[in-house]
Parts: structure tokens; C-alpha cells; sequence
């Protein structure tokens, strides 16, 4: 078919020239016939080459259409009435069939109803105006239309209609700037010079009409030339806009080398923006289990609108979804270029995908991790409250009641010795629901911060302690109790195994951590692995993304020091 159409196109450029010079009306038929197949070939061979390379775009058959439709103004030269009034009817086609052209790239789809509008508006103006001239007889005596002989009429009509070509050529103009401009910046510098082709053919045509009755240059003809010859200008520099985009994809060969040396996925998003030339780039991959878009690190993320002047690429392995490709929207303007780097990127991406399903389950089970902790930290607030709230106070009115019990058997030693012993009992077990309370919930913290809660262990504590808290005002609460189960925790510990004169407890912040140190002069050798205890610190710490480490050597002492974000 492309081939018929290239055969029909040197027909028509070879029958363009017999009918100019076989005209008694074209004054110099070597130019002007030269300048109309100017516009016809370039269309006609560049949109048969897009066609080839991109069937399922209509830009192709869009560009083939606009030259052989500026071939068919040559038949006004016939001498033929028929092929003379085929001729007059579309004299003022191609220029709207070139604006549909531009404003239809790349894909040959207008975009929005300003430009469906302004192309309807110019086909209405260009055939249905000029069907209605040719009606009323005006310029046309031998066409088959001339039904009636209305010149006053008539030239209101084109009044009308070449005021109006004008305006709508020229409002083509911005119409092309904000969609470049909402595209982003072209990524390839041909691209520039396609649309300001294109913006420069719309204002020289606009000129040529409006100038037919504003009269702002004398010379017509040069304007008209000048016009035509800058028509054809616009599918050569989209040709060379194909050649470069041929080049570009050489850079895919580079790619797939830099991709079989199995780089890490971190340096993958660089890779297909430098083959892309596109540093904005970005990879989100999709993670079937959780039904959203995530980053590498595993974090949420949510792909750009269509408004959002980003464009999105689907990159698919084996028919599943593994990745997309945010890029700039303007990358939309070379599809063959997208489509090449997508398929070798499916290659690279499994690894990808499956580090950043990793991190989405690490950082799912740390919120879980977290999500457990808060509610024991919830639990124990409750129960703690519970304690003080209940057991406690009876307790408390139980030894107000045997006190005054005791005033009453002032004459009974014995039963005043039973109700003592009674009472003692009663201040034992509060002091020991008292020290329950605190192991569940440090309410000291929650009233009156971390330090005055660290200086209450210290004084408790089996071996004299040097405290050191260097904090400027309160950190977060949960990071407050974190640390000071880290201090009771340690302190408890030297205490039963580490056989210690002294301990040093320092808290302070250093680059943006909350930083907790314990050191005891104790024999060392403590097993974080054998018990609980150090375990479920470390798992308090690291739930809040801090880390626990332990320096415990033999003979030399133990040292415990947590680290925790605090902003």
C-alpha cells in the first residue's frame, strides 16, 4: 500500500506540471508547480515513513492526506469543468489539513476540544464557506456549482471566510506553546525546532490570508511563495526528528551492556535515564500482595496523574506487572525510544522488585513490631492504673480501718501486737504492689519526664550509680519509656550477675539520636541470647528504628548503649 501511495505521489507531481503548463492563467508554471509539489512530496514521504514505522499512530495517514490534499488546489488549473470546480472547492484545504497535522502530533489524536473545535471550525470555513462562494458565483463562472450570480453576497462570504482562516491559523500558534509547555521541556532539541516549524507555517499562512484584505505587504506572490516553501520545511525536520530518534535508540545497545553486568537496582533509575536522557526519571514497582506502587526502600508511593505533565510506562515481564517508569511527558513524542529501553529494563528489574518487596514486608513487621509494643505499653498503662486505682487504695483504707481498730483494744496487748503485725503485712504488700506498678508502666515518666524518672532508679539502685542526663526539654513519650526500661533493665541486671561496685548511666543527644549508656565495673560476660531480658530491650529499641548493642567481655565490665531517632 505505501508503495501505491509513493507511486500516486510521483503521478500527481508529474500531472501538477502538465497542468501548469498547460494553463493560459499560471504566469511562471515552473515555480509554482515546483512549490505545490514542494508541499505534496515531503507530506506524502515523510507520512508514508511514519506510517511504516508506527501503524498504530494516524499521524502517517493524517500527513499523506494533507499532501495529497494541497495537490488537489493544482486542479484549478485544468481546463476541465469538472476537475476545475474539484480544485476551486479545496483551494483553501491544505492549510487547515496542515494545522490538523500539527496540532494532532505526535500520535495523529487531538488532544482536547479547544483543538477538535479550531480544526472543525477551519474544514467548515476552508470547504463549507467556499462551497457557498462557488454557489453564489464569486471567481468561479465556469465551475459546476455557480447556480446563481450573487457577487455582493458573495464577497461578504469571503469576507468572512478569509478573516477568519486568518484567526483560526494564528490561534493554532498558543494553542501549540501551552501544550509544549505542559509536556515540560523537550528532552531533544529537534523536537523544539518540529513546533517552531510548525508555529512558523500557521503565522505565515495566516499572513498570506489576512493580508489578502488588510493589505499590510504589496507583494502577495513572495508572501505566497515563502509561505509554500516554509510548508514543506515542517515534515523534513520531522524526518530529521525520525533519523535522530533511530540514532538515540543506538543507545539502547549501550544499555543492555551496562545491564548484563547486573548492576544494583539502586543505579537503575540513572541507567535508564541516561539511555533516555531523561535525569528525572524515576522506577516504581508494583507489589501484587499489598495492591499498591512502592519505592525501592519499600515506602508507598502513588503514580502521577494524567494532568501532572509526567508521563508513566508500564514495564511488564512474562505478561506480569513488575515496574513503571515515571518519566518526563515529553518522552511521549519518541515511543519506539520508551518501548526499547521498557524491554530491556524487564530484564534487570526482577531484582528490583524483589529487594523492594523485601523492604515493604521488613517495614510492614516493623509497624507491626511497633504496633505490638504500643499496645503492651497500652496494656500496662491500664494495668498500672488499675493497681493504683484499686488493690491499692483498699489496701490503704484496710490500714486506716485496723488503726482505728487498734485505738479501740488499747486494754488488749495481744490483739494491739496481731493488728500491728497485720499492718505491716498491709505496708509490705503495697510497697510490693507499688514496685509491680512501676515494672508495668513508669508512671513517673508520663508525669514527670525521663530525668526525675532515671534519678528515682538511681536511688534504688543495688550499687551507687553517677547519673549524667544532658537533654534540653522532652522527647517523644515512647522514647522516654524505651529508655528507661533500657536503664531498669541494666540496672537490674548488675544487680543479680554482674557482682559491681559502681555503674555510670549517661543519656544525651548526638546527631539526631537518643543516646542511652550504661557501664557497670562488674566481671562481664553477660549473654544477650540466654534471657529475655536483653532481647525484649533490643526489640523495643529497634521497633522505634533505634539499635542495642552490647559490650560485655569478661573480667572487663559491661556496657550497654542504645541509640534511637529522636528528630
Amino acid at each position: 500500500m505505501l508503495w501505491t501511495i509513493a507511486l500516486a505521489a510521483l503521478a500527481a507531481a508529474t500531472v501538477t506540471f502538465v497542468l501548469a503548463y498547460s494553463s493560459e492563467f499560471i504566469t511562471d508554471p515552473l515555480l509554482d508547480a515546483a512549490l505545490l509539489d514542494w508541499t505534496l512530496l515531503p507530506y506524502v514521504v515523510a507520512g508514508s515513513i511514519a506510517w511504516w514505522r508506527r501503524p498504530e499512530s494516524r499521524l502517517g495517514p493524517l500527513m499523506v492526506a494533507a499532501g495529497f490534499g494541497s495537490w488537489l488546489t493544482s486542479l484549478s488549473w485544468a481546463s476541465s469543468d469538472l476537475a476545475f470546480t474539484i480544485g476551486i472547492a479545496f483551494d483553501l484545504i491544505p492549510p487547515v489539513l496542515f494545522l490538523h497535522v500539527f496540532l494532532a502530533y505526535p500520535d495523529g489524536r487531538l488532544k482536547g476540544p479547544v483543538e477538535r473545535i479550531l480544526v472543525g471550525a477551519g474544514y467548515f470555513t476552508a470547504v463549507g464557506l467556499q462551497l457557498t462562494k462557488m454557489v453564489l458565483g464569486l471567481g468561479a463562472p465556469d465551475s459546476l456549482l455557480a447556480i446563481f450570480t450573487e457577487p455582493a453576497a458573495a464577497l461578504k462570504v469571503e469576507d468572512v471566510q478569509v478573516i477568519g482562516m486568518g484567526a483560526i491559523l494564528l490561534a493554532g500558534v498558543p494553542v501549540l506553546a501551552l501544550r509544549r509547555r505542559a509536556a515540560g521541556r523537550p528532552l531533544r532539541r529537534w523536537v523544539d525546532v518540529l513546533v517552531y516549524s510548525f508555529a512558523l507555517v500557521l503565522v505565515l499562512l495566516a499572513l498570506l490570508f489576512l493580508n489578502a484584505k488588510l493589505s499590510w505587504f504589496t507583494d502577495t506572490v513572495t508572501l505566497r511563495r515563502i509561505a509554500f516553501f516554509s510548508v514543506g520545511l515542517a515534515p523534513i525536520a520531522f524526518l530529521i526528528g525520525l533519523l535522530s530518534q533511530r540514532l538515540a535508540r543506538s543507545t539502547v545497545g549501550d544499555l543492555l551492556l551496562e545491564l548484563h553486568a547486573d548492576p544494583p537496582p539502586a543505579e537503575l533509575p540513572g541507567l535508564l535515564g541516561k539511555a533516555l536522557r531523561d535525569p528525572s526519571l524515576t522506577l516504581s514497582y508494583w507489589l501484587p500482595e499489598y495492591g499498591s506502587w512502592a519505592d525501592l526502600q519499600g515506602q508507598p508511593v502513588e503514580l502521577p496523574a494524567e494532568d501532572s505533565g509526567r508521563g508513566v510506562k508500564m514495564i511488564e515481564r512474562d505478561g506480569v506487572r513488575l515496574a513503571a517508569l515515571v518519566h518526563s511527558r515529553s518522552l511521549e513524542d519518541e515511543p519506539e525510544l520508551l518501548d526499547a529501553v521498557s524491554a530491556a529494563a524487564g530484564m534487570a528489574l526482577e531484582n528490583g522488585h524483589l529487594q523492594a518487596e523485601l523492604h515493604a514486608r521488613l517495614e510492614e513487621l516493623r509497624g507491626s513490631r511497633e504496633r505490638v509494643i504500643e499496645a503492651g505499653q497500652r496494656e500496662r498503662q491500664r494495668l498500672e492504673r488499675n493497681l493504683h486505682d484499686g488493690a491499692q487504695q483498699r489496701l490503704i483504707a484496710l490500714s486506716l480501718s485496723l488503726s482505728m481498730l487498734e485505738e479501740r483494744l488499747s486494754d488488749d496487748p495481744s490483739a494491739r501486737a496481731e493488728i500491728d503485725q497485720a499492718r505491716q503485712e498491709i505496708s509490705q504488700s503495697l510497697e510490693e504492689l507499688r514496685e509491680v506498678a512501676h515494672g508495668l508502666h513508669p508512671a513517673v515518666v508520663s508525669g514527670h519526664g525521663l530525668e526525675v524518672a532515671l534519678e528515682s532508679l538511681a536511688a534504688r539502685a543495688p550499687v551507687p550509680v553517677r547519673l549524667t542526663v544532658q537533654l534540653e526539654g522532652r522527647v517523644d513519650e515512647q522514647l522516654e519509656v524505651a529508655a528507661y526500661y533500657v536503664v531498669s533493665e541494666s540496672l537490674a541486671n548488675i544487680g543479680k550477675h554482674a557482682q559491681a561496685t559502681s555503674a555510670t548511666i549517661n543519656v544525651g543527644r548526638a546527631d539526631g539520636q537518643l543516646v542511652v549508656e550504661i557501664v557497670d565495673d562488674g566481671v562481664g560476660g553477660a549473654d544477650s541470647e540466654a534471657g529475655s531480658g536483653l532481647r525484649g530491650l533490643a526489640d523495643r529499641v529497634e521497633a522505634l528504628d533505634g539499635r542495642l548493642r552490647v559490650w560485655t567481655p569478661r573480667g572487663g565490665g559491661t556496657r550497654v548503649r542504645a541509640e534511637m531517632p529522636c528528630g
